[in-house]
């Protein structure tokens, strides 16, 4: 292997200007991230000026077997933290050859409201955060935990620290610095409440940005954890019983909810946030039922409430907030397996564009 790393380790800045780009979609599961390589003759920064590329939809469930051709479109670029140098990581979505975008494709939609002109006058903020769980490979058990058996009850976990509380750190740690040399906004990291479950904060990024950067720092974390041998997941609630589960809690404001007197502009789009409660839960990940029980910091799913500092309810908003009369709040209804470019985008239009 350490000869292999060598290879690995190859700074081609220093024979070639060719570098390397890897081009990133979603696949047909929606959650499922597919990637593959391509040699540029030189360095680019900017998207517009990268090729399409196509790959096989037939492979990844997103065309049929005698049309298979889908195209690829990069909209976002970012450093590549494993090979480093002028080589990067490429976000794209995915278009028919005709150029109509695919069923998978949710970047399309979510991109058209926040170019809308009300949108954009509005400066909406995101901040996602991102839990998952980390498992065993061969078992898929949690990581940590004695295999077919369970570990102490929650408590020490949240934050914790020690080799009897905190399982998968090196991971953790390696994924934020790979984000940061990439380029995403990642805001920080903390253990979560089930041991082995993990968070990291990516944000503020303003309108598509934030589902972009979202999505790349979930490949990157999926890397690693190839790397390490470790099985990532992104189950809502990974462990029945008296477990927290994992969701992908959205802070979210606008340029009138951070000016003065914004917490009335806060108070309204949480009244339309409400009036929409199921068709947003629809569109907040798969398996969000065995989350949001009213039990571990969850709203029930079929009700929906909000309140200041309150994390059993659909909507939290915080004491700073109140405080100031003006900010931001936290949708905290969206799933771990959250599409961030379906969540923010349908906040960003239920609450500046929607006429109830």
């Amino acid at each position: 292997m350490s000869l292999i790393n060598n290879f690995i380790k190859f700074n081609l800045n220093e024979t070639t200007r060719k570098s390397i780009a890897e081009y990133l979609w979603i696949g047909g599961s929606g959650m499922d991230l597919r990637s593959k390589a391509r040699t540029l003759p030189e360095p680019v920064t900017d998207p517009a000026k990268l090729p399409l590329w196509n790959f096989d939809g037939s492979s990844t469930d997103q065309a049929p077997g005698d049309d298979s051709e889908v195209i690829l479109r990069p909209q976002a670029v970012f450093r590549d933290p494993f090979r480093g140098g002028s080589n990067i990581l490429v976000m794209c979505d995915a278009y028919t050859p005709a150029g109509d975008p695919i069923p998978t494709n949710k970047r399309f939609n979510a991109d058209k409201i926040f170019n809308h002109p009300d949108v954009v006058a509005e400066e909406p903020w995101f901040g996602i955060e991102q839990e998952y769980t980390l498992l065993q490979k061969d078992t898929k058990w949690p990581l940590g935990w004695p295999v077919g058996g369970f570990p102490g009850p929650q408590g020490p976990y949240y934050c914790g620290v020690g080799a009897d509380k905190s399982f998968g750190r090196d991971i953790v740690d390696a994924h934020y610095k790979a984000c940061l040399y990439a380029g995403i906004n990642l805001s920080g990291i903390n253990g979560e409440v089930m041991p082995a479950q993990w968070e990291f904060q990516v944000g503020p990024a303003t309108g598509i940005s934030a589902g972009d950067q979202l999505w790349v720092a979930r490949y990157i974390l999926e890397r690693i954890t190839e790397i390490a041998g470790v099985v990532l997941s992104f189950d809502p609630k990974p462990i029945p019983g008296d477990w927290n589960g994992a969701g992908a809690h959205t802070n979210y404001s606008t340029k009138s909810m951070r000016n003065d007197g914004g917490i009335d502009v806060i108070r309204k789009a949480i009244e339309k946030l409400g009036l929409r409660h199921k068709q947003h839960i629809a569109a907040y990940g798969k398996g969000n039922d065995r989350r949001l029980t009213g039990r571990h910091e969850t709203a029930d799913i079929n009700s929906f409430s909000w309140g200041v500092a309150n994390r059993g309810a659909s909507i939290r908003v915080g004491r700073d907030t109140e405080k100031a009369g003006k900010g931001y709040f936290e949708d905290r209804r969206p799933a771990s397996n959250m599409d961030p470019y379906v969540v923010t985008s349908m906040i960003a239009e239920t609450t500046i564009l929607w006429k109830p």
